[in-house]
């Protein structure tokens, strides 16, 4: 664990790498054939805890923004999450949670809305662990069953990946919100959106024209196309982070996209494959699943999830305002005067929550689903983790195609 903690962050990204042969893998024919001499064998516990915690770990306060011309006196109202995390998020909106399995089971680590422990400034890196490995849940036993063929995940990764001993980690984020929180921004910054798939505006927006300035209005697909950019890069760099950790840590692993994440979230259409038990319709004119939430666990801000969108709306406002939030004055923080601060942010008017759930509504009745062309909750990037066979690397690659963790791994960790 010292070792691991001291491990240099230059050489943690120069050394990464994709390294996917575990112990117990075997790779049947070609250039590279290769069977493992070793038995799968499961990660350390507490390396395993060190490994997800860095993924999707809470890392302290989240700091507010500072200033906004638009906002003056007080503070813009776009952070959604008083916690920080190992990763950025656009506007701070923190929409993702994290999903991961190994030979024991499927689990659930929400920590999108985790209060921030006092370890998260990196005094007490035991108690930090406890802190998160006291809100995982377990969904079920075993590990997730990925069939190792098409159409289920990409041939090149049918001998390497979910394989015994190694942990999966899915990050799973809900975008139908992370829309939401982009028309509120849009309407407190005096715009909205417009409906560039049937070429009209939105009905109703022409009431708000002492606010909106229409003429500046995004087009639905575009803002869209931008929530869909925010949180691939919030769940890709996530997995980043974990990636170099798997160099510190000595383990084999890489992070990549080529699972169906129809299969992993539960919309396979096989019985015998119920992936992460998703709920998901088929819906007109769509050949894809429409994927909207794992009841009681993670669920999108859509309907049937949601009463009516302008439920979700308001939904989202509460996670912005209401107990624990970042501008709940009673939470705490890193501001010497953390209520005054939080008490300065811009509150969202009822005027404003009027016109979000105006346009979120016309979306959800003109295409039959919110959003309209992206999905409301998106996985596609992962990370695994495994232990490495350096025999593997010793017969094929020359000495440095693992690092010094990786050669010690077993003796550190075993």
């Amino acid at each position: 664990m010292a070792k691991a903690a001291a491990f240099p962050l230059i050489e943690a990204i120069h050394g990464r790498r994709s390294r996917r042969f575990a112990k117990g893998a075997s790779i049947p024919a070609g250039p590279l054939a290769f069977a493992s001499r070793q038995a799968p064998e499961a990660l350390d516990p507490l390396e395993q805890m060190l490994l997800i915690a860095t993924i999707a770990g809470n890392t302290g306060w989240v700091e507010l923004f500072a200033h906004h011309p638009g906002y003056a006196p007080r503070l813009p109202n776009y952070i959604t999450a008083a916690g920080g995390r190992s990763f950025p998020s656009s506007a701070g909106f923190n929409t993702s949670e994290f999903f991961f399995t190994d030979d024991t089971g499927v689990y659930f680590l929400p920590t999108r809305d985790m209060t921030p422990v006092p370890a998260a400034a990196g005094t007490e890196l035991g108690a930090w662990l406890d802190a998160h490995r006291a809100r995982i849940v377990k969904l079920a036993d075993g590990r997730l069953n990925i069939p190792a063929a098409m159409p289920h995940m990409e041939g090149h990764n049918t001998w390497c990946a979910n394989v015994p001993g190694s942990t999966v980690v899915f990050p799973v984020a809900d975008l139908a919100q992370h829309v939401i929180l982009l028309l509120l921004y849009l309407v407190q910054n005096g715009t909205g959106i417009y409906d560039d798939v049937n070429g009209r505006p939105i009905p109703g927006l022409e009431r708000y024209a002492h606010r909106l300035k229409l003429e500046a209005a995004y087009p639905m697909t575009f803002l869209e196309q931008v929530a869909l950019t925010d949180v691939s890069v919030e769940m890709g760099t996530a997995c980043y982070a974990g990636a170099l950790m798997l160099q510190a840590l000595g383990l084999g692993g890489w992070m990549y996209t080529g699972l169906n994440p129809f299969t992993v979230l539960g919309a396979s259409g096989d019985p015998a494959v119920p992936g992460l038990g998703f709920r998901f319709d088929m819906l007109p004119n769509n050949p894809l699943p429409h994927v909207t939430g794992l009841p009681g666990v993670f669920e999108a801000h859509v309907p049937p999830h949601h009463a009516s969108m302008r439920a979700a709306v308001e939904a989202a406002v509460a996670r912005k305002f209401g107990a624990g939030s970042p501008f709940d004055p009673k939470q705490g923080g890193p501001y010497r005067e953390n209520a005054a601060i939080r008490s300065g942010a811009a509150a969202i008017d009822a005027e404003a929550i009027e016109i979000a759930a105006l346009m979120a509504e016309y979306v959800f009745t003109t295409f039959g689903r919110f959003p309209a062309t992206v999905p409301p909750v998106f996985l596609k990037t992962y990370l695994q983790a495994h232990r490495l066979d350096t025999e593997f690397y010793d017969r094929y690659f020359t000495p440095e195609a693992y690092l010094r963790t990786h050669a010690e791994h077993d003796r550190n960790w075993r």
